[in-house]
């Protein structure tokens, strides 16, 4: 036997091996084993490495601890409301009574406790969010945490990092959280500098080898800012001058992100502190300095967040409930709209129920592959009867769901694979008419700026469209 045919055979042997820790070992989603399979099939050595790369599945390992979560009575709380809405004596507005049952997924699926007492602001355009977190940032007393999945240094990312330096200089206590491959051209000197104010900086999931990081499909995407326990921030903009429509690629960004006050703040605060707490040696202790957050409002708020660290995908559950519940209309805004199986019936199943059912998506990708998958799924949608808009005045980035003028979310996570699977996010479940009314103006302007993809329209696509269609949402699984 030759040494070719040897290698031959290893490969192959290999190959099998390989497929089988995919199938029987990792457990994974039918679907991923699959598309992994034809990958192993069809370029058996690189999909190897491939796989190496993007294909694993984290480890068991409890990623997030806080020793000190305890005192923040965050267990005796779910368990006090958990106890409340069996009861039928939970304290929500009469008129948001029906939405217990999705108080109670997120409280039972993610530790996500209700708050009512919030005071909540509605950002659409970068510039003015940005310059609201820098005017927030500018009046902090004690402390300021951010983290951000994407960060640059421009002049947005010069702004903010001139603003962290100074209260850094001040004496106010300074933490700067940034995903390691969605800021990897960060550059060294801009975090030099920080560090030098005074600013402690860290990096989630940095590579253990410079420039390989068998991490690169495990992110953290969440983007919040904390300022003196009083204020948080969620949503969807990054650091970068193209947030603010700079973006020579892309024009105008239309993302959403919200300004929050009242008791919602400590627990965006917990998240924050178990993720800084996850990338760094030097752990936040539990201390009154950082839930200093009062009563401000009326808006009830839920904060969940998930990650390929559960087993429970709590984001894409509580979309589906969320859909499920809807009596008159639901309106989805998402740069990508690659849902699995579960959610698309679930969209499905609410269009043919007679629920007036949206999806607005935008007019040109900024990942091909993924925005082709897109354009398949919603012609699934418009046969069965939904309505598609693709937003025409830049990049749509906002990813925010209303059911009935009644609730909404808004956060991080996009309907997606990545997003429910393999990336860190965190969303804000709101319950509240008045916010769930203010997205649906929001969303009824964009439609002014908008197409409506009909299906007739559709059909007519070429057959150059079709198949890059076929061919992005065969391998959609593993983008």
């Amino acid at each position: 036997m030759d040494i070719a045919t040897i290698v031959l055979w290893f490969i192959l042997l290999f190959n099998i091996f390989l497929a089988f820790a995919i199938v029987f070992l990792e457990r994974k989603n039918a679907t991923s084993a699959w598309a992994w399979l034809l990958v192993l099939t069809f370029i058996p050595l690189f999909g190897f490495f491939l796989y190496l790369i993007f294909g694993r599945k984290l480890s068991n390992k409890k990623l997030f601890i806080w020793d000190n979560k305890s005192r923040l009575g965050v267990q005796k709380a779910v368990e006090v409301q958990l106890e409340l809405i069996k009861e039928g004596s939970f304290p929500i507005p009469e008129n948001l009574k029906e939405y217990e049952d999705l108080l109670y997924l997120h409280l039972r699926n993610d530790d996500a406790i209700f708050t009512q007492d919030n005071e909540v602001e509605i950002f659409t355009d970068g510039k003015k969010k940005f310059d609201a977190l820098i005017a927030d940032m500018e009046q902090a007393k004690d402390h300021i945490h951010l983290i951000y999945y994407i960060v640059r240094n421009d002049n947005l990312g010069q702004r903010i990092a001139d603003t962290l330096a100074r209260k850094a200089r001040e004496g106010v206590k300074v933490r700067f959280l940034y995903d390691d491959m969605g800021s990897r051209r960060l550059g060294k000197k801009y975090i030099r500098r920080l560090k030098d104010a005074g600013v402690e900086v860290e990096s989630f999931f940095p590579p253990l080898i410079p420039k390989v990081n068998f991490k690169i499909n495990h992110r953290n995407h969440r983007k919040l800012a904390i300022i003196d326990g009083k204020i948080g921030y969620i949503g969807g903009f990054n650091i970068g001058d193209e947030y603010l429509g700079a973006s020579k690629k892309f024009g105008y960004w239309r993302d959403t992100h919200l300004r929050v006050f009242g008791e919602s703040v400590r627990n965006m605060q917990a998240r924050y502190i178990l993720d800084w707490n996850q990338a760094s040696r030097h752990d936040i202790l539990y201390e009154d300095r950082y839930f200093k957050s009062e009563p401000k409002g009326d808006v009830g708020i839920q904060i969940v967040s998930s990650g390929p660290d559960s087993e429970w995908e709590q984001i894409k559950n509580g979309y589906i409930k969320m859909i499920m519940e809807a009596k008159k209309f639901v309106y989805i805004q998402t740069p990508y709209f690659i849902p699995d199986e579960s959610l698309a019936d679930a969209i499905r199943i609410s269009v043919l129920s007679g629920v007036d059912v949206r999806v607005m998506i935008p007019n040109k990708p900024d990942h091909p592959f993924v925005y082709w998958a897109t354009y398949s799924y919603v012609g699934e949608l418009l046969e069965a009867g939904a309505k598609i808009y693709i937003y025409q005045q830049g990049f749509l980035h906002a990813k925010t769901i209303v059911v009935d003028g009644k609730i909404a979310s808004v956060g991080t996570a996009n309907i997606d694979v990545r997003s429910f699977r393999l990336n860190f996010e965190v969303n804000a479940f709101l319950y509240s008419e008045k916010i769930a009314n203010q997205l649906l103006n929001e969303y009824h302007k964009d439609i002014e700026n908008s197409t409506e993809l009909t299906l007739s329209e559709y059909e007519k696509r070429s057959l150059w469209i079709r198949f890059k269609e076929s061919v992005s949402r065969l391998i959609s699984p593993i983008l």
